[in-house]
């Protein structure tokens, strides 16, 4: 008898991260059918995280192209995703988070009637426009899915509150799994070139890329950055800067002087994963890092308005510092002046998992398809 296949489907770094673990326990899984699509909507980016996790995958759609838009985007999912959809008539489609290839994915994968499991589902912010296009992205791949892998309680509320109760699985964050099977192997790397430059420093790791950021909110970043490192003379900045252009543009000229401040090429994920081992402060506006982080005693301030990962907050590893400079610098000096407020956060548990989230989805996968064999 045929074994049910499941076609993991993602495109860009962050998503990879998360589904590696995913795909390695179905791949492992005797009784299941695992197929990777990527579509490469972060063509790099991608993938040095196949390379790391060793993945191969199935079929590769290579669709990324220069200044792409949303649009774009989506429309060459949709397209692309029909025929292969077709070819390889998976059992069941997941798809992670909320990106547009998550989504794009997730309706093709609709339109041909065939299941989908959201992986990270639930997460929620009260604005539809907040984070633009994800909180948009992440409730239609909610409405379109038959499993939800939520990976808090906080977001099987948010769905329950949607009237989406049944094929809900709390499981953790697979970014934890993939974080801890990381740590793991780092051990060999060399010194990375940026450590000549801020070794001894106490270091701030930055991320900044989110499109609701780009009229004057990476401007802003930039400010608060080189303040700080104006302020505290022990204190470096390593900001791994996204390819996106609209974000170098912004905030390369406000910081590219400063020789505490090195902008480096995106790393790939075991050399961030190093990089994170030796900081001190994460400032980010990004997702999976707020969960990434406290895994490795590291306290976070995220600079957006508002988060759909609020247990952070709740459990005191992360803080909400918006977008102006003001707000960053005096929270970032608050931690960066006072050892018990850097220690309560360093040492608050992390609300996001303990490693066995791929493993959970693995045994949902199982039950979903002995229920619909049965």
């Amino acid at each position: 008898m045929r074994r049910p296949r499941v076609l993991c489907c993602f495109g860009t770094r962050p998503c990879a991260i998360k589904m590696a673990p995913v795909v390695h326990a179905l791949q492992a899984a005797d009784d299941l059918d695992c197929q990777v699509v990527v579509t490469a909507q972060h063509r790099q980016m991608l993938d040095q995280v196949l390379e790391i996790f060793r993945i191969t995958p199935d079929v590769d759609l290579d669709l990324m192209t220069a200044r792409q838009t949303v649009q774009d985007v989506t429309a060459r999912v949709l397209l692309q995703m029909t025929p292969v959809l077709a070819e390889l008539q998976p059992d069941l489609v997941l798809v992670h988070g909320d990106t547009t290839t998550g989504m794009a994915a997730a309706l093709a994968s609709f339109y041909q009637q065939i299941p989908v499991g959201h992986v990270e589902a639930g997460l929620r912010t009260p604005d539809l426009m907040i984070p633009f296009p994800e909180e948009m992205n992440r409730r239609v791949i909610d409405r379109l899915s038959t499993l939800f892998f939520a990976p808090t309680p906080t977001a099987q509320e948010a769905l329950a509150r949607e009237g989406i109760t049944s094929g809900v699985f709390v499981t953790g964050n697979t970014v934890v799994d993939a974080l801890l099977y990381v740590r793991d192997r780092i051990d060999h790397l060399p010194l990375p070139p940026w450590h000549e430059q801020l070794g001894g420093y106490r270091i701030l790791l930055v991320t900044a890329h989110r499109r609701e950021s780009w009229d004057e909110g990476l401007a802003n970043i930039a400010r608060a950055l080189r303040r700080l490192v104006e302020e505290f003379p022990d204190t470096a900045v390593l900001f791994p800067i996204h390819k996106n252009p609209v974000v170098r543009e912004q905030m390369g000229p406000l910081l590219e002087d400063h020789p505490r401040i090195a902008l480096v090429e995106p790393l790939d994920y075991e050399a961030f994963v190093q990089a994170m081992r030796w900081s001190h402060l994460v400032l980010t506006d990004s997702g999976g890092i707020q969960e990434e982080a406290p895994s490795l005693n590291l306290p976070v301030l995220v600079m957006r308005d508002v988060t759909e990962r609020t247990e952070g907050i709740a459990a005191g590893c992360v803080r909400l510092v918006g977008t102006q400079t003001a707000g960053i610098v005096g929270a970032a000096r608050e931690i960066l002046s006072d050892p018990g407020i850097y220690q309560h956060m360093a040492t608050a548990q992390n609300p996001y998992g303990d490693g066995q989230a791929a493993e959970k989805i693995l045994t949902a996968i199982r039950q979903f398809f002995g229920n619909a064999l049965a």
